[in-house]
């Protein structure tokens, strides 16, 4: 099969989509499949990039670094109707997005659109809640002109149904366990921060924004140093928030955006992860933290209630007075810790990125053989 992937985001830019398209692109490649992507321009792209179309883009208010694509109707039109793909992947609903859906409908190309983000979510933590509705409207309108929208949880499916969002489909993530392990812990990169074997080192990896909900996880800390005062607080990752935390807070480190196994052993290096974002359709750092080992408090919702045993891995609180509660107890407490951690990691052995590659081929397959059905009996007719 030939398919294709439009998003607005993609590596090397570091976020919880950019990773998750590009590795749902390798899952197809490694199944045999040709597969092109749409995108935009980034600074380090050459004259060419291979099976890639790069079009314009704008950079992100409030989003240094990161991009959304401008409309390319008629690229897409004219690539499309030259190579078309079997089926196609639309990953954001930006201007590039829109271009896409409406390219796909004119050429009759099956569509699958991928829910990534709360958008109406974010119209709160950026002070207008007033358009939360209206943000939502906005991307029923635009899942609903696809033939299916993914999305990583039963909770999520169930969510946009009652939202009025058409043929919701749930499609699992995984991590790789692999590279994420507590193998990765190193006490050289410890040492570094200026922490011994036995001190409490709280962890926090995601965009530095205000959609975090990041004020909780400081408040925990803070209740957290006064009964541990060596803990320290490292942060991994950049966004709009970063400069003003760090002068705020100027015992906190700062390790910026991390990859690889340079992320793999930042993660495994911690001993508490505390996640209190309210917006996420998932999560994926929760599920990298509990495969290095650290046990997790996050909020009872996205892959925290998918994959997130309360009291086992973690804990999987339900409001801000039970997250304090529970980071305080974890991090003085050092053997359940350890247990909690490890039972954590075991549990996200089961989980095999190669089986989410196989569900998205068998849900993209599925939709170009089904409007390949149409064709030929609406031809027969």
């Amino acid at each position: 099969m030939r398919f294709a992937i439009v998003t607005e985001t993609y590596p090397p830019e570091v976020n919880g989509v950019a990773l998750t398209v590009q590795g749902l692109e390798a899952g197809l490649r490694q199944r045999g499949h040709a597969v092109s992507v749409v995108r935009p321009r980034q600074p380090d792209d050459g004259s060419d990039v291979d099976d890639t179309l790069l079009v314009r883009g704008a950079r992100l208010p409030r989003y240094p670094g990161l991009k959304f694509g401008l409309p390319a109707t008629r690229r897409l039109l004219a690539l499309w109707k030259q190579t078309p793909p079997d089926a196609l992947y639309v990953a954001t609903e930006g201007p590039l997005g829109w271009s896409a859906l409406r390219a796909a409908r004119r050429l009759g190309i099956p569509v699958a659109t991928g829910f990534h983000t709360r958008f109406d979510e974010y119209m709160r933590d950026y002070g207008v809640r007033f358009l939360q509705h209206t943000a939502l409207r906005w991307m029923r309108r635009f899942h609903n002109g696809a033939d299916a929208t993914l999305v990583p949880t039963r909770e999520l499916a169930d969510f946009l149904q009652s939202q009025g969002f058409h043929h919701v489909v749930r499609l699992a993530r995984a991590v790789d366990a692999r590279h994420f392990s507590p193998s990765q812990r190193d006490d050289t990169l410890r040492a570094a921060w200026g922490l011994g074997p036995d001190d409490v080192v709280v962890i926090y990896v995601g965009r530095v924004a205000a959609e975090k909900n990041l004020e909780l996880s400081i408040r925990a800390f803070r209740a957290i140093q006064q009964a541990q005062p060596t803990a320290k607080f490292v942060w991994v990752g950049d966004g709009p928030l970063r400069e003003r935390l760090a002068q705020e807070h100027p015992d906190f480190l700062f390790c910026g955006v991390q990859r690889g196994e340079a992320l793999a052993r930042h993660f495994a290096s911690g001993d508490l992860f505390l996640f209190s974002s309210h917006s996420e359709t998932f999560g994926n750092v929760t599920l990298e933290a509990m495969a290095s080992g650290v046990p997790v408090v996050a909020f009872n919702y996205g892959a925290a209630r998918e994959h997130l045993i309360d009291g086992v891995h973690g804990a999987a609180v339900d409001n801000d007075d039970d997250f304090l509660a529970a980071a305080l107890r974890l991090a003085t407490d050092a053997a359940l810790r350890r247990r909690q951690g490890q039972a954590a990691s075991r549990a996200m052995h089961d989980l095999h990125p190669d089986q989410v590659a196989a569900d998205f081929d068998a849900l993209l397959t599925d939709l170009a053989l089904t409007r390949r059905s149409h064709h030929a009996s609406a031809a027969a007719a």
